[in-house]
């Protein structure tokens, strides 16, 4: 029997840089979004839904969207929803699904606050890459994404 195939040094390079990117990351987002009172997935949700016909989309397809639980997203959306940002209906095609839908309030929120979330992504991810490496990026964790969203 073969043993583990481990990393080299270079596989160990970029999986090391992928971990402590991600995670500082997502913490420069986390912390300006908190200063705004929202989440990362309470701000995502409000972007997928202002970018969704109508301005809503199916609980399950949000989820599938945010690579969240449904039940996490159930939260999230709750909270929204006591904030007056989103509401939740019944599916008009098939009455045991349930919609987020975004309310003007939500939509005048996400204008308030994309322009510091914008501004966090570029001064602590896309100002450090020149667009070559941005464009590497993209395509490799676009192939990461889409071959574990295809299992």
């Amino acid at each position: 029997m073969d043993g583990p195939n481990w990393l080299d040094d270079g596989e160990m390079r970029a999986w090391h840089g992928f971990l402590a990117a991600g995670a500082l990351v997502n913490r420069e987002i986390e912390q300006q979004l908190k200063r705004e009172g929202l989440s990362h997935t309470q701000y995502e949700t409000l972007v997928r839904l202002s970018a969704a016909p109508n301005g809503e989309l199916r609980m399950t397809d949000l989820a599938d969207a945010l690579y969240t639980s449904k039940s996490g997203l159930t939260y999230q959306v709750a909270q929204l929803e006591k904030a007056g940002f989103v509401r939740r209906a019944a599916a008009r095609c098939d009455e045991r699904g349930v919609v987020a839908v975004l309310t003007e309030a939500g939509r005048r929120r996400l204008e308030q606050v994309a322009p510091g979330h914008v501004a966090t992504v570029r001064r602590a991810l896309l100002d450090v890459l020149t667009p070559a490496q941005q464009r590497a990026i993209a395509d490799g964790l676009g192939a990461v994404a889409e071959r574990l969203t295809a299992r």
